[in-house]
């Protein structure tokens, strides 16, 4: 039985899972963390009755994290396993390790949920066997120890897509898409659009400005030469 919402099932209204809140003990330690992760910081806005809400964003995700004062009673450091996925393991961890980040090796699970134990039991060092989707791991913990967990992931379950785009999101992108391209395209080398537009579409759900995201159509086409 499905209860209605204006006349719709519960089942067909979109619910976009955003953010999710974690508990620290010093909300400017943790802010200079965040920054130093190379996040995108959305918001940081104190009150005068000492609540405090800062925002950041990881590079290409469309899920934020949460921190601040009197946001949370949970105990600072009790959020474990926050999964960030990439598709190059060993690209995301020399990034941290640039950016000063405490940073496993890369590991996989000798035995299941091996990921999940913070003694490291089970784990065996290196990627996955042939780099198998979803196998491969790294972690590194914020000051308080809430723990994050990096994924490989190079091919996506069916049914797991990049985002959450309806489709007036995607007409809106698709339209810039055109605009950009039609303006690219007389002096462009031989190519097919949908690699432009693709190219474009990601940069664009990245967070990156329709001048940035033509660029990297650009780049796309002129670096598969």
């Amino acid at each position: 039985m499905s209860t209605a919402i204006n006349g719709a099932s519960a089942g067909t209204v979109d619910m976009n899972f955003e953010v999710v809140v974690i508990p620290v003990a010093d909300v400017d330690r943790s802010k200079d963390f965040y920054t130093r992760l190379g996040w995108r910081l959305d918001a940081d806005f104190p009150f005068d009755n000492g609540f405090r809400i800062v925002q950041f964003t990881p590079p290409g995700s469309g899920c934020s994290v949460q921190f601040g004062a009197k946001i949370t009673c949970a105990a600072p450091g009790s959020a474990q396993g926050l999964y960030l996925v990439v598709s190059d393991l060993e690209a995301a961890r020399k990034d941290l390790v640039a950016r000063a980040i405490d940073v496993s090796e890369v590991f996989h699970s000798g035995t299941p949920g091996a990921q999940f134990q913070i003694d490291g039991s089970g784990r065996i060092s290196g990627p996955a066997p042939e780099h198998a989707t979803y196998g491969s791991f790294a972690t590194f913990r914020d000051p308080d120890d809430n723990g994050w967990l990096i994924q490989e992931v190079t091919t996506r379950l069916p049914g797991r897509g990049l985002g959450n785009l309806d489709v007036a999101t995607l007409t809106g992108l698709l339209q810039e898409a055109e605009k950009h391209h039609s303006e690219y395209e007389p002096t462009a080398p031989k190519h097919q659009w949908s690699a432009w537009y693709a190219a474009y579409i990601v940069a664009r759900q990245d967070g990156k400005t329709p001048e940035e995201a033509a660029k990297d159509g650009k780049i796309h086409i002129e670096g598969a030469r």
